[in-house]
């Protein structure tokens, strides 16, 4: 949960000035959180509280309207429904990493995900979008290698992940689905060789940067054993009390992995 805050963080400068490259300062005094870390505390303080997702969505985005987000989710954020409104987005996918250590078997883990999508994004593509992501992270929890994570998420969700970043970088736009953000994701976190050159990576991409990193940066944390001090101790002070609170309160209830160690 604390990488996919951290990738939001570290990507929000570059969402509307794409950077190709992976030499960037990690942090400016720009850096701050966006829509995608305050969807990710609302789905923690679900699992946390019991309080339907629908609810918590709503709540937090009041809490927080200026965070960026997206028009179609604001308009149904201000509006009176509690009916989904069939995104494919990849909102579903940004928010979701705290459901991969609510439940401790892959199907339960998807069959979350697809709950926490679908009450907004409940288009197959968003809800496939969110459940890859998910699933990722819980198989980087169990200590599965990058290739076997790869193969899992290829065969499950039809995403083709045999373009490397070299062949994706150069003509790659901004895209806010599922289907056009979530595979670049997961190959910066297949090529990361640690949690930071993960980041580099996802924002390297351009397009979506924040939302890129965040995903990428939900799955690296699992995968290597958690978030670097430095990087954590940075994120949290850019966080306000609640949404620090709620993160820190996640992190010890269901959070297993944050001693960095070493993967294959």
């Amino acid at each position: 949960m604390l990488g996919a805050i951290a990738g939001d963080v570290i990507g929000s400068v570059y969402e509307h000035q794409n950077i190709k490259t992976v030499d960037f300062p990690l942090f400016s005094k720009y850096c701050h959180y966006t829509d995608d870390t305050v969807l990710t505390v609302a789905l923690a303080e679900t699992l946390l509280r019991g309080s339907p997702y629908v609810e918590n969505l709503k709540k937090f985005y009041a809490f927080y309207p200026l965070a960026g987000f997206g028009g179609k989710f604001r308009q149904w954020a201000e509006s009176e429904s509690l009916l989904p409104f069939n995104s494919y987005g990849n909102g579903s996918a940004m928010r979701v990493s705290p459901v991969a250590y609510y439940k401790n078997d892959l199907e339960s883990v998807l069959n979350e995900a697809k709950k926490s999508a679908e009450v907004t994004h409940n288009h197959p593509e968003g809800i496939k979008g969110a459940q890859a992501v998910a699933g990722a992270i819980f198989l980087a929890r169990q200590g599965r290698s990058k290739d076997a994570i790869k193969a899992v998420i290829e065969e499950k969700f039809g995403y083709d992940l045999t373009q490397t970043l070299d062949e994706i970088r150069p003509t790659y736009g901004f895209d806010v689905s599922c289907q056009g953000s979530v595979p670049q994701a997961l190959t910066a976190f297949l090529e990361g060789n640690s949690f930071e050159d993960t980041i580099r990576k996802a924002v390297s991409i351009g397009g979506d940067s924040d939302t890129i990193a965040c995903i990428s940066g939900s799955i690296a944390e699992a995968f290597f054993g958690g978030v670097p001090p430095e990087i954590a101790k940075k994120v949290y002070s850019l966080l306000d009390l609640r949404l620090a609170r709620i993160t820190r309160e996640f992190i010890a209830r269901y959070c297993y992995c944050f001693t960095l160690k070493e993967r294959r």
